[in-house]
């Protein structure tokens, strides 16, 4: 393949995502239809399949998509304390300026209670970011800016869990970033 051919593909595979994103956005997981996807982007059904063979592939790049708007926020640098302050200030940042960001993480959470498969993919997303929480409320511990006493992968697992909380359609976007500061001032950030 060209790379012409490939970067043709990659523009085409990240239209589909973000044509499925939107749908998810504003009509709810029960609002994607494979279909419609497919005629926003101006391709048949055969062509989406080729990119997405299932609606849960086609779900896990929306998934991978909304999980690297997190992953702009982890800044590699300053000191692991700073690093995990600034990355809950952009969070909440985030939420605000792309409130459809926390419509599909909320339905998709919600969904992953009741679908095996979304859940494998959401607790795969999970696994992912609890570890690098974890990492860096390691390095905060060792370098002496969070207490010895806290146990990293609980306290990764609150950040996680407050955070995620927050995308919740029932939770008023004000009381998820209340909670999100709350949180900073509880672990001191």
């Amino acid at each position: 393949m060209s790379a012409r051919t490939s970067a043709i593909s990659e523009k085409r595979r990240r239209e589909l995502v973000h044509a499925a994103y939107k749908q998810i956005a504003e009509g709810g997981f029960e609002g994607l239809r494979t279909r419609e996807v497919a005629a926003e982007v101006g391709v048949n059904i055969a062509t989406l399949h080729y990119y997405f063979p299932t609606k849960e592939s086609l779900i896990g790049g929306v998934l991978e998509y909304a999980m690297g708007r997190f992953r702009t926020t982890l800044e590699p640098h300053g000191s692991p304390s700073d690093q995990l302050r600034n990355h809950l200030r952009a969070v909440r940042k985030l939420m605000v300026a792309q409130p459809e960001l926390a419509a599909v993480m909320g339905e998709l959470t919600l969904r992953s209670s009741r679908d095996p498969a979304v859940r494998a993919i959401v607790d795969g997303m999970f696994a992912t970011w609890q570890s690098t929480m974890r990492g860096l409320l390691r390095r905060a511990v060792k370098n002496g800016t969070l207490p010895a006493q806290q146990d990293s992968g609980a306290v990764a697992g609150l950040v996680i869990a407050a955070i995620m909380g927050s995308t919740l359609p029932q939770v008023d976007p004000k009381r998820g970033d209340q909670a999100i500061r709350q949180l900073e001032r509880l672990l001191g950030i």
